[in-house]
């Protein structure tokens, strides 16, 4: 472990440090709505329709009505605000700690133009939605300016779906050459250690067999195993770059030439791109496909994992497996348009329409020289907080050089001094009202923590970041048992999690845990 390579910091002044903002979190002790429901109660009093009733077949008519919350306005506005406010997010406090996935700041004229189009239904006659057709058509546009491709697909709902319609295609143009799962040949996808987890996921559901390339001594992915794992059965690479470390792979392109070399493909996980918008592009350096999370790069809302929406470039060798439908333009009129050999549709209908048009509005307002000074500032705000951050004693960041617009830290001397964990650590950071995330598994750094500053956040932000960390892990020398006992200011209180790994326990609804938790009945 290092925490070297900010030598250019050196002659930065040395600013107070700010006081740390006392926080604690509402606590509403909220039921869930099922708790509050009373018979009898309605928001609205619904008078008889005026139209002629439509009579079900009884195959698909209810035998009983749904058991819906009963409630009246009031109190669904008032249960849904205290839930609001027992939550930490990025229009409420400093999110820089979501390592990964690009938490930033989404305009709020942009939900102007999303609630414009709420009331459109997606089966609407195309001659009635030819607006949104071209906010689609333009940004696939955009899309296929910025990462070099000829052709994108807004279709996929998610980044994870983007990265699973890749695949796919990957998939369906070996098949048509005779080759791939099935045909005895092209049935491995090589991805790397700190590549997003969803490459290897996506893959291993698809059928292949997955090889996955450890960093070398240097943090790159180890291009001697890659040419080891190359030959006759690779079916394609799935690479993140910058990996999750927020390491740009410097011999990207010859990863790349590698893989074509003997006729696999390369796909470009560019689910955040906040640190090479206008630097860099998938095609320049060879990519046969690349993806983008609508939700992270291009300033859609996060939220809490969805509504996301998902991008699928590829070159022009590929476009006939594009997912479906794909809008297209003749005269000025836009339409649909399923692509030949197309894998189908990975989501229902079109795509994440709000979100397209938060994205479509976001980057018209930005510009090409804006969306490249989103990733000079990303790029410049990470590598300060990584400076800030490296002077926490036991505080460390693997491998000896710049970052781009991310950090995996590691806790290790603080955990072996204290033993205290970067879990404990970051529940404890919860009592500032900040987010942390540790790392997804295996921990290859040990104790890791991942923080991803984008450009959206102030140096004032960033000073009040590390000074928390640092806070904490002055507690964790004083006292490690009071940072364990953590949180103290925040809604939640530790869970056992044995139950995590029990299926039995699950309750994905609450009729589920009625009957498993409460009743006995399961």
């Amino acid at each position: 472990m290092s925490g070297h390579g900010t030598e250019s910091f050196a002659e930065l002044p040395v600013a107070p440090k700010p006081p740390l903002r006392r926080f604690h979190q509402a606590r509403w002790d909220e039921p869930v709505i099922f708790e509050l429901s009373h018979p009898g109660r309605r928001g609205i009093a619904v008078s008889e329709p005026g139209a002629p009733r439509v009579e079900l077949p009884e195959s698909v008519r209810r035998a009983e009505a749904p058991k819906l919350p009963e409630m009246s306005q009031l109190h669904v506005l008032r249960h849904y605000l205290r839930l609001s406010q027992e939550n930490l997010g990025v229009d409420l406090n400093i999110d820089v700690g979501q390592g990964t996935c690009t938490m930033k700041y989404s305009p709020k004229v942009n939900d102007q133009f999303a609630n414009a189009i709420a009331e459109l239904h997606p089966l609407q006659p195309e001659e009635s939605v030819q607006g949104v057709l071209e906010i689609y058509w333009r940004l696939e546009q955009m899309l296929a300016e910025i990462s070099g491709m000829s052709r994108v697909s807004l279709q996929p709902g998610s980044g994870s779906a983007a990265i699973y319609a890749n695949i796919a295609m990957i998939r369906a143009y070996h098949a048509a050459n005779g080759e791939g799962p099935g045909f005895g040949t092209r049935d491995q996808v090589i991805t790397t250690m700190f590549s997003h987890p969803s490459n290897a996921a996506c893959a291993k559901t698809a059928g292949y067999e997955v090889i996955t390339l450890m960093p070398d001594a240097d943090g790159y992915p180890d291009i001697e195993a890659l040419r080891a794992a190359i030959g006759p059965r690779t079916a394609a690479l799935m690479i993140t770059n910058p990996e999750d470390t927020g390491i740009f792979n410097p011999r990207i392109k010859e990863f790349v030439d590698l893989v074509h070399s003997v006729g696999g493909l390369a796909c470009y996980d560019q689910a955040n791109a906040n640190g090479i918008l206008g630097i860099t592009r998938a095609r320049d350096a060879g990519f046969d496909l690349c993806h983008f999370n609508l939700h992270k790069t291009f300033s859609t809302p996060h939220a809490c994992g969805g509504p996301a929406a998902g991008a699928c470039g590829v070159s022009p060798a590929l476009e006939p497996f594009l997912p479906g439908p794909t809008v297209e333009e003749d005269a000025g009129r836009f339409f649909l348009k399923v692509p030949e050999k197309s894998v189908g549709k990975i989501r229902p209908f079109l795509g994440v329409t709000p979100n397209i048009v938060r994205a479509y509005a976001w980057i018209m307002a930005m510009g090409a020289e804006g969306l490249r000074e989103v990733a000079e500032t990303a790029a410049l705000n990470n590598n300060y907080l990584m400076h800030k951050v490296l002077q926490i004693p036991g505080a460390s960041a693997p491998w000896d050089k710049r970052r781009i617009e991310q950090v995996r830290y590691s806790w290790q001397e603080l955990s072996e001094e204290t033993g205290v964990h970067s879990e404990e650590i970051g529940v404890r950071a919860a009592d500032f009202g900040v987010h942390y995330w540790t790392s997804h598994h295996p921990y290859v750094v040990p104790e890791p923590f991942t923080l991803e500053p984008t450009e959206s956040y102030s140096k004032e932000d960033l000073d009040e970041y590390a000074a928390i960390l640092a806070h904490v892990a002055d507690e964790a020398r004083r006292d490690p048992e009071y940072v364990k006992g953590a949180p103290y200011n925040q809604t939640i209180h530790k869970i056992d999690p044995t139950s995590l790994d029990d299926p039995k326990q699950w309750s994905p609804t609450w009729r589920a845990y009625v009957r498993k938790h409460l009743t006995g009945k399961d």
